[in-house]
């Protein structure tokens, strides 16, 4: 194939890919699936577009692309998140992982009739979590966050050790003097190594990113593959598990403040879509789909061990002493997604040739497919049924720097509207938001809109609030009234004509918090318009029918009156932040 038509075959390769990811949101199942389809439809076993056979060359792109997606997981989640759940994470992807391994193996050993160890080697490839397919489905789900902040660690941190568990198995059959005690040995020193070049190369790349200014922005995603190449490079090198190094890396890159960290996290998103459609396309073209009705019955015989019995002891025995829920623990099992990575370990041992190898592939590659399909498309379903989803993103979408949020003593809440939700029709102003929060920005369809207290909530809206952390649990309280209410709202009193009369005085600290009144005076509040960001301060409509403005005086009376003092009080400002305040009160008033 030539140059050109290389580069359309890859244009017109990621086009459908786009669209894939599109449908994929409608058919409620994930893209990535149909990704794989398109690879086995190109493929010589289909419409023999494309005649790919090279083992090798689709387990160098794997091992690239896992790299990249790896380093991307770690990117957006940064360590503060992942510390909290260090524990069941890493129990799961060693313990967890092991477990899951040797039962599955033990099961297609007898159902397959091979050797303990073969079957070892057939568990340990299907055990392991596919990072893409996890972080796919967590950032569209309202799972708890920290157990989904618990699988994301594990699929960041268990590709290393199935690697090793499979490298290991390959060797022991080959090598009758080998044993428990070399893998165990294999294992304490990559792992070792691994970590150490993770932990020196991400410490290294976060000052290197804070402290070093670069003349243009797009050299800081340079800067962040070189650490990512330099990582994975290095601890592969030394003998180590580059995995685990460029992941470690990831995560302290994703913690740091430096200039363009949201520059860096969209392009590294990107090129981690890059990574995963490359590597399922490539997967799917390996795949020969007459072969696979032969290993129908055996595959499906040996996912239903790892899904309904294997994964749920893993979790169990990988989780111990993290106290998890009876409910927690299942949403943990089922979300065990299968995806790429262990696709790639299977090309493992056909490169080595070991006799029965490509048996091991196809089973492998059937397990995925039914893995992805039953798991992906039902996990949503599942997790709400066992009521471990909350009303805010599992994994929101990142608008701004987040580490920089949590470091400033915040933390930004995403809330998706569904339909029928008490917030559905209300205004901003309606939501009851405390002077500690802030709504951001109201992401509706594909564009980002200002919040006014005049804006109407719709469904499907993702509303992006700003909160204290102080008052953050307290939030939770809002959150659950905007999904089931009650929100409720008085209607605007109609003013008598003796409750005109416009008055103006100090505000007292005997009359209450300015940004939230109860009462102005011997007059009840019944409504907050407006509420004032940097000191006390309200807009807020009388139950007498006035209006009042309130901070270090209140003046109350008509709108047009109370416009007016404002007018005044803003040609006397000398603050921007004063100024900024007076002209939100004069256009409230004036709507």
């Amino acid at each position: 194939m030539d140059d050109g038509r290389l580069l359309l075959a890859l244009g017109g390769m990621l086009i459908f890919a786009l669209l894939a990811s599109q449908l994929a949101g409608r058919l409620r199942v994930p893209g990535l699936l149909l990704v794989l389809t398109l690879g086995m439809l190109l493929g010589s076993d289909a419409t023999g577009l494309i005649a790919f056979s090279d083992y090798e060359l689709a387990r160098d792109v794997g091992v690239v692309a896992l790299a990249l997606i790896l380093f991307e997981g770690g990117l957006a989640s940064g360590w503060s998140p992942i510390r909290r759940v260090l524990k069941p994470a890493l129990g799961l992807a060693t313990v967890g992982t092991l477990v899951t391994a040797l039962i599955t193996g033990a099961g297609a050993a007898v159902i397959l009739d091979l050797s303990w160890l073969e079957g070892f080697l057939l568990g340990s490839i299907l055990a392991v979590t596919d990072g893409a397919a996890i972080f796919s489905i967590l950032r569209g789900s309202t799972l708890r966050q920290r157990v989904a902040h618990t699988l994301e660690g594990e699929a960041g941190m268990n590709d290393p050790v199935a690697i090793l568990l499979v490298l290991g198995f390959i060797e022991w059959i080959e090598r009758p003097d080998y044993g428990a005690v070399d893998l165990l040995q294999e294992f304490v020193i990559e792992m070792g190594v691994g970590a150490a070049v993770g932990v020196l190369v991400g410490q290294g790349a976060a000052w290197a990113l804070r402290n070093v200014s670069l003349s243009t922005a797009g050299l800081y995603p340079v800067a962040s593959i070189a650490a990512a190449a330099t990582a994975f490079g290095a601890g592969q090198f030394l003998h180590g598990s580059g995995f685990l190094a460029v992941y470690l890396t990831g995560l302290a890159i994703g913690s740091t403040n430096s200039p363009a960290a949201r520059t860096v996290q969209t392009f590294h998103d990107g090129l981690a879509w890059v990574a995963q459609i490359v590597l399922f396309v490539s997967l799917g073209l390996l795949v020969f789909p007459s072969q696979l009705p032969g290993v129908a019955l055996e595959g499906l015989a040996i996912t239903a061990l790892l899904l309904v019995v294997a994964r749920p002891v893993g979790v169990v025995v990988g989780t111990l002493g993290s106290r998890f829920s009876p409910a927690e623990t299942v949403a943990l099992s089922w979300a065990g997604l299968r995806g790429g990575v262990p696709v790639v370990l299977a090309t493992f041992p056909l490169i080595a040739g070991l006799e029965g190898s490509l048996l091991f592939f196809n089973v492998v590659f059937f397990a995925v497919l039914v893995s992805t399909v039953i798991q992906g498309t039902t996990f949503e379903w599942v997790a709400a049924r066992l009521k471990v989803t909350t009303n805010e993103a599992a994994l929101p979408a990142v608008l701004t720097d987040q580490g920089s949020t949590r470091r400033l003593g915040a933390e930004v809440i995403e809330f998706g509207v569904r339909a029928g939700d008490a917030a559905v029709g209300r205004l901003v102003r309606e939501l009851g938001m405390p002077r500690e929060a802030l709504l951001n920005v109201i992401i509706r369809g594909h564009q980002a809109i200002p919040p006014r207290g005049s804006t109407r909530v719709e469904a499907g809206d993702r509303l992006h609030v700003l909160v204290r952390q102080e008052v953050a649990v307290e939030f939770r309280g809002l959150l659950q009234r905007w999904r089931e209410g009650p929100l409720e709202v008085m209607p605007r009193p109609r003013p008598a004509r003796r409750s005109l009369i416009f008055s103006e005085r100090p505000w007292r600290e005997a009359d209450g918090d300015a940004s939230r009144p109860d009462h102005v005076g011997p007059v009840a509040v019944a409504e907050r318009v407006r509420t004032r960001r940097d000191r006390p301060g309200s807009l807020v409509v009388l139950a007498d029918g006035r209006w009042a403005y309130i901070g270090t005086t209140v003046a109350a009376g008509s709108a047009q009156a109370v416009q007016q003092a404002a007018r005044r009080r803003l040609s006397r400002a000398d603050e921007e932040a004063e100024r900024s305040w007076w002209r939100e009160v004069i256009g409230a008033l004036a709507t």
